[in-house]
This record gives C-alpha cells, structure tokens and sequence, in this order.
C-alpha cells in the first residue's frame, strides 16, 4: 500500500498538502496524518529526545499508535533503559523491535570484524536500512522527528515529504522547532530522556558510531566522525 500511494502522488501533490498544512502546528499536522492514514502510519523512532517529544505528541492523538525501533544490536546500555522507561509511562503505545536478519556474529562472519570501520554504509543497509524498509513497506507512512536546523540535509525538509529512498509518505511534524524548544517540552512536561545527553551527547546512535561533543560543535558532529558519512541512509 506504501508504494502505490507514494506512486499516486506527484511532486505538486505534495507542494499542495504541505501548503494546506503551513499553519498548523505540530500536534495538528499528526492529527492530520493519522486521520489520513490510521494504523497504516507508523513512528520509526531513535528514542533520541526529539523521540520524546514525539512519543507525547502521539499518545495524545492516538494513545495506541504503533512505533518501530531499530535495534541495530549495537545501541547504548542507556538507550534500552529508556525503552522501558518509556513502556511505562505510555503502555498503551505498541513498541516494537525490529531486529537485523543477521547478528553482530554473523555479520562479522561475513563481511569482517568492525564493519562500521570498514563500511559504513554496508553497516547501516545491514542493521537499519534494510529492516525498516521490510516493515515499512506494510505501512503507508512513517513519522520521523527530523528538524529543518540539524543540518544543511535536513534544511528544505517540509511536514509531508515524498519518500524516495523507501517509496513511501515521510510525515515529519517537528521541523520548525529548535533544539531549546524540544527540552523545554521535555523538562515541561517531565518526560524521561536518554541521560548521555547530559553528558554531551546530542545525537545517539549505535555505540561504535557515537562519540561525544565538544561545546561549539555541531550537534550532529558526534555522529560517523573523521568520515564523510553525515546520514545513516534513512532520510536520504
């Protein structure tokens, strides 16, 4: 079904849904989606603190919606805590796990120890591109919390986009607010969060490819550092 509404709309189909959206905020435009898609929208989320943020704005538009995370297998102790903080506090979400064909030994079995050294990309396709496009390719469309000032790629990046990458409807609500806005919701409203932010990790991904920040880096300079890798192919 994702494909043949990504099929059915054209590029001036997507201009006119966005500029039919333009004054609405956040919580509207996921209203707008979930009337337009039902349970055939789905969150893929990092649990990164846009996640949090998020992660509320649903559960008061659809308490039961359903979220997919990738478990790449090589995610942070701290990451996984937050999941089930996270059931807690919202146990009417349906959170599932979506994990590689392979595991971390079978994958170096195959392709060689450390991959994400030697092939990142191949690392990526492996243990997140290639699960999420076998879930997503049973939903007519995701949400993701991309935000227009992370970075240069993210800039031109409107409430509905065309999905080339998965053939799919990306719905990405948050892409006007600005980091100090997303923890303002999250001290706000009190929502639990990923404690490596606190230590200055302002982008979390999977341990071997994450590294701290210093003050006045980019936020997203912690992420495939000393390569030109920016993005993990998702959002490409």
């Amino acid at each position: 079904m994702s494909q043949v509404l990504y099929e059915n709309t054209n590029n001036q189909g997507f201009q006119d849904i966005n500029e039919s959206l333009v004054s609405l905020d956040s919580l509207d435009v996921l209203r707008w989606a979930f009337d337009m898609y039902g349970d055939e929208l789905v969150y893929a989320c990092s649990f990164g603190a846009e996640s949090m943020v998020l992660i509320d704005l649903i559960s008061k538009v659809k308490p039961n919606a359903h979220i997919l995370f990738l478990d790449t297998h090589f995610h942070f102790i701290e990451t996984y805590q937050l999941i089930e903080k996270v059931k807690k506090k919202y146990p009417s979400l349906q959170i599932d796990l979506e994990e590689p064909q392979l595991t971390p030994l079978e994958q170096a079995e195959k392709h060689g120890d450390q991959l994400w050294k030697t092939n990142p990309d191949l690392c990526c396709k492996i243990r997140k591109l290639d699960p999420l496009e076998g879930r997503l390719n049973q939903k007519a469309a995701w949400i993701s919390g991309l935000r227009r000032e992370q970075s240069p790629t993210r800039a031109n990046t409107q409430f509905i986009n065309q999905d080339n990458r998965f053939k799919s409807v990306k719905v990405c609500p948050l892409i006007h607010w600005k980091e100090d806005e997303i923890w303002m919701y999250i001290k706000l409203h009190k929502l639990p969060y990923n404690k490596l932010h606190d230590q200055n990790y302002p982008s979390i991904g999977c341990t071997h490819c994450t590294k701290q920040v210093a003050d006045g880096e980019d936020s997203r300079s912690g992420r495939w550092s000393n390569t030109d890798k920016t993005e993990c192919g998702l959002h490409q």
